[in-house]
């Protein structure tokens, strides 16, 4: 590999973590006070299994946001894949502040399903460029259709 392409694949990663680092500014604070007394559902993971389960899905959206960067010769069809991916990110840290900075359940199930169809079609560009950039988006995916689901729960239980 390349020194070149080293960078990039920091530069993904670090990306992409920084997403997650800019929504646990409106989280993090959130959890003890306003989180902690939501009605929840009986599924509702562990508060602690969120931190660990972000910083790998955000790793694997670096590494995925890498190999389509590497692709950049494909030109016109990377571009647009790159808009798209970059969509969904913004939507991605958007949530947490829509959610937990608002203290909206509402205005979080708004966001997530606008984001649920951004990772889908990012998936979808991704898979013409590089199938393996597209097949690690799938658990990120999986989770944030779980988080619809409980996102939906929270402002069902909490209106």
């Amino acid at each position: 590999m390349k020194t070149i392409d080293i960078l990039k694949l920091v530069a993904s990663i670090i990306l992409c973590q920084l997403a997650g680092f800019l929504g646990s500014l409106f989280t993090t604070p959130a959890i003890p006070t306003w989180y902690a007394t939501l009605r929840k559902p009986f599924f509702t993971p562990p508060a602690w299994l969120f931190g660990p389960v972000w910083i790998i899905l955000y790793m694997l959206m670096g590494i995925s946001l890498f190999l389509v960067w590497g692709k950049k010769e494909q030109g016109p069809q990377v571009n647009k894949a790159l808009i798209i991916f970059f969509v969904q990110l913004i939507l991605n840290t958007f949530w947490s502040v829509a959610f937990f900075g608002f203290r909206s359940p509402l205005s979080g199930l708004v966001d997530i399903i606008f984001l649920w169809i951004a990772i889908l079609l990012t998936i979808q560009k991704f898979f013409k460029i590089s199938r393996n950039g597209a097949l690690l988006l799938l658990p990120y995916f999986v989770w944030v259709s779980f988080a619809v689901l409980l996102n939906f729960s929270l402002w069902v239980l909490n209106r």
